[in-house]
């Protein structure tokens, strides 16, 4: 009898330990009572009334990422190209998760397929090329609205790669080589339009220092032959005065001296020389002058005997 306690007993401790859950962190557990759903647990220690509740399944509540396969997709143009799809989601409610739609993963793949064929059907191959961006949030907002019933919350939707056939990959790489050597050939154009401006620019800057230097020059040229000619002329006067003065010097000594007629005659005809100095064609000498002209050609002949 006491074998038999001691087993229910242990039996008891065994269906009452197993029965004892621990959450952990960003996890949930769906919890069922008698095939209908009871509670959610959240993080902590819990404990299930053995064979009646069960826990129906457990959740992440972590981002998760899907990296699905390349999806055949045809552009407005008809051109067939693959497409390989990221979604980043996060369950934020696991009742809804659990009985909202039977198996949420491959619902949201074929939901993620059929959304991306029918944007990439309104656009053409370069709208596709040139607007991931445009494509990842229409995605993303008809996804997102899409899986709320699901419990799930889409976060950001990515195109990881798109791959057009080989013959349009070629001719899109001959397009980009065209495209590039037109860029080079016009900044070639642009950096020799440049280059040209800035000599003729040089070479007019030259010209206006060439044209400012001449005129310095010039100016200064003028100058000098200006102070030349003043210092000329101031010379010249000096000259005149230092001649005028010894004249006046002679004439005052003279003058002391007390000359005769004589000598004052003398003086007349040198002064008449001087008139003449062979600049002169005719000159009229007074009569009162002729016989002393006369005897002083008399007096220079008898010196010359």
């Amino acid at each position: 009898m006491i074998w038999f306690i001691l087993a229910l007993v242990l039996i008891a401790f065994i269906v009452a330990i197993s029965n004892i859950a621990v959450v952990q962190q960003s996890r949930a557990y769906v919890i069922e009572r008698l095939g209908a759903f009871h509670e959610v647990w959240g993080v902590g220690l819990h404990f299930k009334v053995p064979f009646i509740d069960r826990i129906a399944r457990r959740v992440s509540l972590k981002e998760q990422v899907l990296d699905y396969p390349p999806q055949p997709v045809i552009t407005k143009d008809n051109v067939t190209m693959q497409i390989d799809t990221v979604v980043y989601f996060q369950i934020t409610d696991p009742k809804l998760y659990a009985y909202g739609v039977e198996q949420p993963m491959a619902a949201m793949e074929t939901l993620t397929a059929t959304t991306l064929r029918n944007i990439i059907g309104d656009l053409e191959l370069d709208q596709t090329l040139t607007s991931r961006d445009i494509i990842n949030t229409k995605m993303r907002a008809i996804l997102d609205e899409a899986t709320d019933p699901w419990g799930i919350k889409v976060n950001r939707v990515e195109l990881k790669n798109i791959l057009p056939p080989a013959d349009i990959q070629s001719s899109m790489e001959k397009q980009m080589k065209a495209e590039r050597d037109r860029r080079q050939a016009i900044l070639q154009a642009e950096g020799q339009k440049k280059s040209a401006i800035l000599i003729a620019e040089g070479e007019r800057e030259s010209a206006i220092l060439r044209a400012d230097a001449e005129k310095q020059a010039a100016i200064l040229r003028a100058e000098a032959e200006k102070q030349a000619a003043i210092l000329k002329a101031a010379g010249e006067a000096e000259a005149i005065r230092e001649v005028q003065q010894a004249l006046a010097d002679s004439l005052a000594m003279l003058n002391e001296k007390a000359p005769s007629d004589a000598v004052l005659k003398l003086k007349s005809i040198e002064a008449m020389q001087k008139v003449a100095d062979g600049k002169a064609t005719k000159i009229i000498i007074p009569s009162e002058m002729q016989g002393l002209v006369g005897l002083a050609n008399g007096i220079v002949e008898g010196v010359k005997e």
